[in-house]
């Protein structure tokens, strides 16, 4: 049950990670949340045990849903690195983590294949778990995990402070809780392969039950921190086009009564079609030949009421704004990235 609950989260995040994938430079989070979503969905029993039968029942599902894993956390580190590191210091940790990967994929291989199983096994760690092979192929993993993640938290945890949007901040923060609690999830599974190696199985089944409540809150802290972004974006976005639809609306009319003297250096035609993508660009020039028109001739200031006065005040206190679309204001790349 425990599997379904978090691979439906992670498929949730993935459907909230789609819409906009066209607009996305960097597809990490997204490559992240779909390769831990195929781990975690391989490990239901009835997934596993049907493609297990189909690969020879020799527990291969096992070793590339792990594979899977460790890839999803790979990409999820490398989202949030480059969230909140120079961009000269990216491709050197790059390069560095897929050595290390390839390290621990090679590792999960040699170590799987001295393991002696006896048909599928969708407990596979309680029922082997007691070879020395098995507590190597599990260790391996969730070193890596822990040691991987123990840096995305402190990361996330070190530089929310430095997100300009509150939305980024409440992200960070929860994806460094997560992060947390994946590490407790990790120092967890180190006690059971030890225990399970000593053949303290009850004291093992103790630890199981305060691990699938870390494991249940580690995934929700992380996929809820992950979704933030995009979809905060969609909504800000959405208000930000109704606005802009407003302001161009109002200044139109403000426009054709100041410029209609100057039609020779009008560069915005009244009845040209207004796409969501340039709709800020025609506002910005609008405005620009209103100003010049009035810095020109100032006895047009007076064919102005107040609420057209209004009505320019809110479209230069828009423009000037640092959350318009066509001047993306951050502190740090995170906040394109994620």
């Amino acid at each position: 049950m425990i599997q379904i609950v978090a691979a439906a989260l992670i498929w949730l995040l993935v459907i909230c990670l789609l819409p906009g994938l066209w607009r996305r430079r960097d597809y990490s989070v997204l490559t992240a949340a779909m390769t831990i979503s195929v781990a975690l969905t391989l490990n239901i029993d009835q997934i596993y045990v049907g493609l297990d039968s189909v690969l020879g029942g020799r527990n291969f599902v096992d070793l590339l849903a792990n594979v899977c894993m460790v890839v999803g956390i790979y990409f999820l580190a490398r989202a949030i690195i480059r969230a909140a590191t120079p961009d000269e210091t990216v491709e050197k940790r790059h390069r560095a983590g897929i050595f290390l990967l390839a390290a621990v994929i090679a590792g999960l291989a040699v170590s799987f294949s001295a393991i002696v199983t006896q048909g599928s096994s969708t407990r596979f760690m309680l029922d082997y778990g007691n070879q020395w092979p098995a507590a190597l192929y599990s260790s391996v993993q969730f070193l890596y995990i822990g040691f991987v993640v123990s840096v995305t938290g402190i990361t996330c945890l070190r530089f929310r402070g430095d997100m300009l949007r509150p939305y980024f901040r409440a992200s960070f923060t929860l994806i460094g809780v997560g992060c947390a609690f994946a590490v407790f999830l990790v120092i967890l599974v180190l006690v059971m392969d030890v225990m399970h190696l000593q053949g303290r199985l009850n004291a093992m089944r103790s630890v199981s039950s305060i691990y699938d409540a870390a494991f249940v809150a580690a995934m929700v802290f992380l996929c809820v921190g992950l979704a933030i972004p995009p979809v905060a974006h969609r909504v800000l976005d959405r208000k930000q086009s109704a606005t802009e639809e407003e302001l161009v609306s109002d200044l139109t009319r403000i426009w054709e009564k100041t410029t209609k003297k100057r039609q020779d250096v009008r560069l915005v035609r009244g009845t040209e079609m207004i796409t969501q993508q340039d709709r800020a660009k025609r506002l910005h020039r609008m405005l620009v030949e209103v100003q010049d028109a009035l810095l020109v001739e100032p006895g047009l200031g007076s064919s102005l009421d107040i609420h057209d006065l209004n009505v320019l005040n809110a479209a230069e206190n828009y423009l000037a704004g640092p959350f318009v679309r066509q001047v993306p204001v951050r502190r740090r790349t995170g906040e394109r990235a994620l």
